[in-house]
This record gives C-alpha cells, sequence and structure tokens, in this order.
C-alpha cells in the first residue's frame, strides 16, 4: 500500500498541472494532506463515494499520463546514472576536485 501511495504522489507531482483543479484538490488532500473520504466530502459538500470515484479516475489518468510520456521512469533512470557516475568519479577522482561540480549539478534539482 505504501508503495502505491509513494508512487502516485509521484506521478502527482510530475502531471498535477493536466488534471482539473477539482481533481488537483481531492488528490492533494488525500495523498498529501492525508484526509479521509468522508473528510474531504464533507469539506467539498460531495458523497464520499463521489470522492472515492473522483480518486480511482484520476489515478487511472496519472498512469495513462506515464504511459505515454514516461517522465517519472526517465526520472528514476537518470537519478539511478547520477549515482553510478557519482561512484565512478569518488573512485576516479579521490582528491574530490570534480566533486565540487558533481554537487553543484546534483543541487539543481
Amino acid at each position: 500500500m505504501l508503495e502505491k501511495t509513494m508512487r502516485v504522489n509521484a506521478l502527482y507531482d510530475f502531471y498535477q498541472l493536466l488534471l482539473t483543479p477539482k481533481q488537483q484538490e481531492y488528490m492533494t488532500l488525500y495523498y498529501l494532506n492525508d484526509y479521509s473520504l468522508g473528510e474531504i466530502a464533507e469539506v467539498c459538500d460531495v458523497s464520499r463515494q463521489a470522492v472515492y470515484d473522483n480518486l480511482k479516475r484520476t489515478e487511472v489518468m496519472l498512469e495513462a499520463f506515464e504511459d505515454k510520456l514516461a517522465l517519472f521512469k526517465k526520472y528514476q533512470e537518470r537519478l539511478k546514472l547520477f549515482s553510478e557516475l557519482k561512484s565512478a568519479i569518488q573512485l576516479a577522482d579521490p582528491n574530490g576536485e570534480t566533486a565540487g561540480i558533481l554537487k553543484k549539478l546534483e543541487n539543481l534539482d
């Protein structure tokens, strides 16, 4: 369950601007602010079922965006390659001269 929540949060970070304001509100309340379905329903003056349905449809949309655009997958691949590069530089440059450049690159994100 935690893996699913982390994945949805990551996808939401990448694709939230492609969602409607209502979808963004429900996702933010549920996944980021940890509101229950009932709390969201009360805040938004809708039924609990409406909140549930909206969240499920939005999750499907986020996965569809990822299938087409693959931004999250590419991000994960970049992180892996960056980690490999960092290890290789540390082995090749024990004095750490290039470590400063790598640190600047790392802090760009």
